[in-house]
């Protein structure tokens, strides 16, 4: 098991940051106590039961997996939390984004995939630097529970081409799958456990594989970007300031919700949706609405 990297007053230290843009990536860091991820997996397992059969105008999966910040009080939490913020605040400077917040969750014993790709191939908002993901771990994250696997510098390229495949199995909206041949030993796995978490460019090539263990692969996963990062595909875009000062306007805003699910967030949460749906599926073969 890898040893957490270690942090200077709870902030990234020159080398990390430096290491981080060789690399396209860092990990582990301790961000939180393992309780504590473990306290927020039981919380969001709660929530699934509490919710699976509510009635919900949406699959609850749906919103689990997309922008589940608009709709669920602890998914902002997670995002808007400084510790977090203190180590993103080191890849992207004091101005800082929530552009999403997504619980990816492989079921025990399951065939889900995420094929290789970049994250940057379909969100309108071009090759950037100025987008990093955080990848919290509610629970291990290992080889054999489907850990992401990372090319190491294959953020220097452009976006490159991907094939759409809508694989069943896939658990990204079209089952995108970049367009060039990532041999295994160009695989990096990115182990990381309870409380800590990994950051990576949008640009850098990652998938990972299926969890063949009997638990629960689960993540909280933060887009954060910087607020002069701009749609370029849709019409609109939304992202709630996290820290700092936005000072170019480029995404509309919103509330952070108050309760789980409520009617005005799920109503914004339509629209959000929606919006992004249409730079996210942009020029697909295969039309249709995003996760679900």
């Amino acid at each position: 098991m890898p040893h957490p990297l270690p942090l200077e007053q709870g902030r990234l230290m020159q080398a990390q940051t430096d290491q981080y843009w060789r690399d396209g990536y860092l990990f582990p860091l301790q961000v939180m106590p393992a309780r504590e991820a473990t306290a927020l997996r039981a919380e969001l397992e709660q929530i699934e039961a509490d919710y699976l059969d509510a009635g919900l105008p949406l699959p609850l999966s749906t919103y689990k997996r997309v922008n589940s910040h608009c709709v669920m009080p602890m998914a902002h939490r997670i995002g808007s939390d400084p510790r977090i913020l203190d180590v993103v605040e080191g890849i992207l400077g004091p101005d800082i984004m929530i552009y999403a917040v997504e619980f990816f969750i492989k079921e025990p014993r399951t065939n889900q995939i995420v094929s290789m790709h970049q994250d940057l191939t379909y969100w309108g908002l071009g090759a950037i630097d100025g987008l990093v993901t955080a990848w919290l771990s509610l629970s291990p994250a290992t080889p054999a529970s489907g850990c992401m696997d990372f090319v190491r510098g294959s953020h220097k390229n452009a976006i490159l081409p991907h094939e759409d495949t809508f694989a069943e199995n896939n658990l990204l909206s079209r089952g995108q799958e970049v367009q060039v041949d990532v041999a295994d030993a160009d695989k990096v796995p990115i182990e990381i456990h309870p409380g800590q978490i990994s950051l990576h460019h949008g640009l850098t090539i990652h998938g990972s594989g299926p969890n063949t263990t009997d638990d629960r692969r689960i993540a909280a996963v933060i887009r954060y970007c910087t607020p002069d990062v701009k749609q370029q595909v849709a019409e609109v875009d939304y992202a709630l300031l996290a820290r700092g000062t936005d000072r170019h306007g480029h995404f509309a805003s919103f509330p952070a919700p108050s309760a789980n699910f409520a009617p005005d967030a799920l109503a914004q949460y339509d629209k959000i949706r929606a919006a992004q749906a249409k730079a996210m599926m942009s020029g697909a073969k295969k039309q249709g609405t995003l996760y679900g």
